[in-house]
């Protein structure tokens, strides 16, 4: 009965899907035909733009009719396999639940697909890999919704506008992707910009191209027309991650802008600190970026990791619930700086890295080149790979991570900022500068050589106050007094 009741279930899909596609054929080929009417290009190219955005939303809905036709699939098979060889019920699967033994995790890098089609006996290994990637299912589907924190897919969404030079991040992604079903790449492109658009298009089926279909003005008052940008950044942001997140159904991802250049070990850092992020309340993101992260300011410890207040962006990853957090209340403009308000972090914080994960080579854009020729091209990349997911990363838990952090910062020796510059005290490897004030935080910071500026009381990079960076190959802490007991948001 039950095996009846699917296959009427697969008949009723199959013939939606058919007529969907029928009824969607005859609306796009009987659109009345303009020749002949002196239409200029502007409105052909408008009409066209309409169409391939009709297109697009039509093969969207269609591959979600694919879905569950494939789920239902599954399902079937697995009924079948709950049936003896005589039809009746294995007799086995009703046995009573016996106390299930707690797994042994085990953490692994998975295999390019590349590797698995050249495996004896999985000749056709690679066109499943493509079509599961093209339909959001199969099997990593699965373990992300059954919430393994080792193997659940992690997205590479790319935001892009109108670079043609994309292909420079989209070329070091590719190369040194580990496996494209766990990290299917997605960019998702604003502006309209057809040179850009092709660019994308020619990698094929190894990335997935989408196209933000609201290119309307946005309309300011006359002092807010310069940051119009930064409007249809957060309009952009929004749709794309809706999209990820309702569209493609993903649990979790990987943000990443058009200008940006990745590590060796980019995948490997995310695929080691996802589960960690998955686990504790208290973070609500990873970052591949240090704020204060120039040549001269890291120690040459790529494995070190650390907690911080500050959202760092430049390549970042969260997780579903926090996009349905943030979603009803996403703002306007300048989404960044939102995310770092108090009302949107709530006290959580984000993982970062000690040497950055990626690094920018976009001078030109939305903001002018700010910061970019004194600050942004002197982060340094990281150029080793680090075997993350076979660490011990356990420190970075909050239980263990603060009482290590508070310790290591305040045993250090107080010095002054004078002292600092100076080397005084060679012979300690670490050292503490105490500011009491916002002015001395600026002024201190300013003079130490690290980024001066605060969000909502905030520094960049900081934790519990404590910015901590390297000068002189020792580590320096410029930190509140021992007795700190939270940001003050009129630092700003």
């Amino acid at each position: 009965m039950r095996l009846r009741k699917k296959r009427y279930m697969v008949v009723v899909v199959v013939m939606v899907f058919l007529s969907w596609n029928v009824l969607t054929y005859y609306v796009l080929v009987s659109k009345p035909s303009q020749a002949g009417q002196g239409l200029s290009n502007e409105n052909v190219e408008t009409q066209l733009d309409q169409l391939q955005a009709d297109i697009q939303l039509q093969l969207q809905q269609n591959q979600r009719v694919l879905e569950d036709l494939r789920n239902l699939k599954r399902q079937a098979v697995a009924d079948l396999k709950q049936l003896s060889p005589h039809g009746a019920v294995n007799p086995a699967n009703n046995a009573p639940d016996k106390e299930t033994p707690k797994p042994v995790v085990v953490v692994q890098v998975l295999p390019p697909v590349n590797d698995v089609e050249n495996e004896p006996g999985n000749e056709k290994a690679g066109d499943l890999a493509q079509e599961d990637l093209a339909g959001q299912g199969g099997f990593y589907k699965s373990v992300a919704r059954a919430g393994d924190p080792n193997k659940v897919i992690l997205p590479i969404l790319m935001i892009a506008c109108d670079r043609v030079t994309v292909s420079k991040s989209l070329d070091l992604l590719l190369r040194l992707r580990p496996s494209a079903d766990r990290f299917p790449i997605i960019v998702s492109q604003d502006c309209g910009h057809t040179q850009t658009a092709k660019v994308i298009q020619a990698y094929g089926s190894q990335v997935k191209h989408i196209q933000q279909p609201d290119l309307s003005d946005i309309v300011l008052p006359p002092k807010e027309k310069k940051f119009k940008g930064y409007f249809k950044i957060s309009r952009h942001y929004k749709w794309a991650l809706n999209q990820i997140f309702h569209t493609f159904n993903y649990s979790a991802v990987i943000v990443v802008e058009d200008d940006l250049y990745v590590s060796p070990d980019f995948f490997e850092y995310f695929a080691a600190t996802y589960p960690y992020l998955h686990e504790d309340p208290l973070l609500w993101c990873v970052s591949a970026w240090n704020d204060n992260g120039k040549t001269e300011m890291v120690e040459d410890k790529p494995e070190l990791l650390y907690r911080t207040d500050f959202f760092p962006g430049l390549g970042w990853m969260m997780e579903r619930k926090t996009w349905l957090e943030l979603e009803p209340k996403w703002p306007v403009t300048f989404w960044d700086d939102w995310m770092r308000h108090p009302e949107q972090r709530k006290d959580r914080e984000c993982i970062r890295p000690e040497l950055s994960r990626t690094s920018t080579f976009g001078k030109i854009g939305v903001s002018k080149g700010q910061f970019f020729e004194k600050h942004l091209k002197f982060i340094k990349l990281n150029d080793k790979f680090v075997p993350f997911t076979k660490l011990d990363l356990s420190y970075l838990k909050k239980e263990n991570y603060d009482n290590l952090f508070v310790k290591a910062v305040y045993s250090s020796q107080l010095l002054t900022v004078s002292e600092v510059q100076s080397g005084a005290r060679p012979e300690l490897t670490s050292v503490r500068v105490q500011y009491n004030t916002k002015e001395q935080f600026k002024k201190y910071a300013k003079q130490l050589g690290i980024m001066e500026d605060l969000k909502a009381g905030v520094p960049r990079a900081g934790y519990r106050g404590v910015v901590s960076f390297m000068r002189s190959n020792r580590r320096v802490f410029l930190a509140p007094p021992p007795t700190w007991n939270g940001y003050d948001p009129k630092w700003n």
